[in-house]
């Protein structure tokens, strides 16, 4: 890749505040979002043209719409890539998306892991793969090189694509285990089950189990679960108490990747029932209302032949 790349954010969230602060320093970084849009409507279609990067720091849910809008723009050498970690309303990944809507003639490829905002944004460190459907894709790992932001690649697509966005239906899970103070344990037990499902689904869907062990699937689940800026834990912690009310699932900007996700992959049978027990009932959990208690002596009854205490 050049020495100095020509970037291009979309989106400006924590998410995408930080990557044009972490990438600012030692490249040609602009960025576009909904707003801009608005005083000028071809704003993205300008922006995009001699690109060699675009990052998709947004949900899942407009990245058809706006990779349709640059595709006639972009250069042959242009890479798209994107963080989203949620399906949209046809149960479809990014890497999906992607697919159809740029085509193999196209570079492009996702970036998961665990890499909150606020850490690197801090000048901490990060750690994520970058799944790329080319060389030259997975060659834009270099753009990161001089940045806290360190990367593997792969180019499991659909490993990459599904560990991620499975495990924000069990973060939520691990989040309400800690606000009922059920113990340290028990969340351990738990992650472990959640990345050992994880592995078995990878192979159901045509990814690679080991890639649910990787950053995309234990690595960012781990820190999800863990982490007190994460927004899948607190909806988990917010269903412990109630709070229902508070779980936003709907809209093109969603939010709440975990429960649309859940919805999604039921409505369109992506992970089949009665195959996974926990993560029947991590999205029985989010789509609810669940005893989370009941549901998981139940569980455990079923796995070890007894209740915990």
């Amino acid at each position: 890749m050049p020495e100095r790349n020509r970037v291009l954010v979309l989106g400006r969230g924590a998410m995408g505040t930080m990557f044009c602060k972490l990438l600012a320093a030692t490249n040609d970084v602009d960025t576009w979002h909904r707003e801009r849009d608005r005083d000028n409507p071809n704003s993205l279609e300008s922006l995009a043209e001699h690109r060699d990067v675009i990052i998709f720091a947004l949900p899942t849910q407009p990245h058809e719409r706006l990779a349709q809008r640059i595709v006639p723009h972009i250069e042959s050498s242009t890479v798209c890539l994107s963080i989203a970690k949620g399906v949209d309303e046809r149960a479809r990944t990014p890497a999906e998306i992607f697919a159809e809507t740029l085509g193999t003639g196209r570079h492009w490829g996702l970036v998961y892991g665990p890499m909150i905002a606020r850490d690197l944004s801090e000048g901490l460190s990060g750690f994520a793969v970058l799944a790329g459907n080319t060389r030259h894709a997975r060659d834009s790992a270099g753009l990161f090189s001089s940045t806290g932001l360190f990367l593997d690649t792969s180019d499991d697509l659909t490993g990459a694509a599904w560990s991620v966005v499975l495990k924000n239906v069990y973060v939520p899970l691990l989040g309400a285990i800690d606000a009922l103070k059920m113990g340290d344990n028990i969340r351990g037990f738990v992650i472990y089950e959640a990345v050992h499902e994880l592995e078995s689904v990878m192979t159901d869907l045509g990814g690679r189990p080991e890639t649910a062990r990787g950053p995309a699937g234990m690595g960012d689940l781990i820190t999800s679960a863990t982490s007190h800026s994460s927004h899948h834990r607190t909806i988990g912690a917010d269903l412990a108490a109630g709070k229902s009310d508070k779980i936003a699932a709907g809209g093109e900007f969603i939010r709440s990747e975990g429960v649309h996700t859940a919805r999604r992959v039921r409505e369109h049978d992506t992970v089949q029932r009665d195959r996974y027990p926990l993560f029947d009932l991590a999205s029985d959990f989010l789509t609810g209302p669940l005893d989370l208690t009941s549901a998981l002596q139940d569980y455990l009854r079923r796995r070890f032949g007894r209740e915990f205490q």
